[in-house]
């Protein structure tokens, strides 16, 4: 079989002769977790412990506008889901060394006291997709999401049980205010990135064509 064969391995987007073959997939398994201030020393031991992380999703509330005969829906503001972060616990407890300095710095649970304000205890998630490089050859970045404003909303330090056969866990919960995505190393623009966020159409129109 002839090896030009293979770019008809992919769904014909106009007509007759148009398939070019398919794109690489990211795989979901090629990625980096690191948390920027989080705790009180820096290490990058949580990355090598992180077993899996969720991407950010945001939502917008619709706003129904109500009209003769039918209604009209624009969109309201936004929400980021919250991120879960799922991490191995390891022998030397530097893994919950350093989650247990992050909450102290959300909450001094033996003096009972807050922190001041939210510069005092808030962190940046980075999440990476990777190609696959290691070693000598280093990774490239495919894709990179920022997480700014973090805190930790629960922390649940799993089970333990005498029938499994299974490393101890750590569960992390991250709330955040705003993030950004760089598609790509040569930062095209992506979500919540520079740019033109307003388009010059009409402030009147409310339709399909308008705001």
């Amino acid at each position: 079989m002839a090896i030009t064969s293979l770019t008809n391995y992919s769904i014909n987007p106009s007509g007759a002769g148009s398939n070019t073959g398919m794109l690489m997939p990211k795989l979901k398994y090629r990625f980096r977790v690191t948390l920027l201030g989080f705790g009180t020393s820096s290490s990058t031991e949580l990355t090598k412990q992180v077993m899996d992380v969720t991407r950010p999703k945001v939502s917008f509330e619709e706003i129904p506008i109500e009209i003769y005969n039918s209604k009209i829906k624009i969109a309201g503001k936004y929400t980021w889901e919250n991120i879960t972060l799922n991490l191995r616990d390891d022998a030397s407890s530097t893994v919950i060394k350093l989650v247990g300095q992050q909450i102290q710095k959300q909450f001094d649970f033996h003096e009972q006291a807050s922190a001041r304000s939210g510069i005092d205890y808030k962190f940046t998630t980075r999440i990476e997709i990777l190609d696959g490089g290691n070693g000598a050859a280093a990774p490239v970045v495919l894709e990179t999401w920022e997480c700014y404003g973090c805190f930790l909303q629960n922390t649940d330090y799993g089970d333990l049980n005498y029938t499994t056969n299974e490393p101890a866990t750590v569960a992390l919960t991250i709330v955040y205010d705003n993030a950004a995505n760089t598609p790509d190393s040569l930062g095209v623009i992506g979500v919540g990135t520079a740019g033109t966020k307003r388009s010059a159409g009409s402030a009147l129109a409310v339709g399909s064509s308008g705001i």
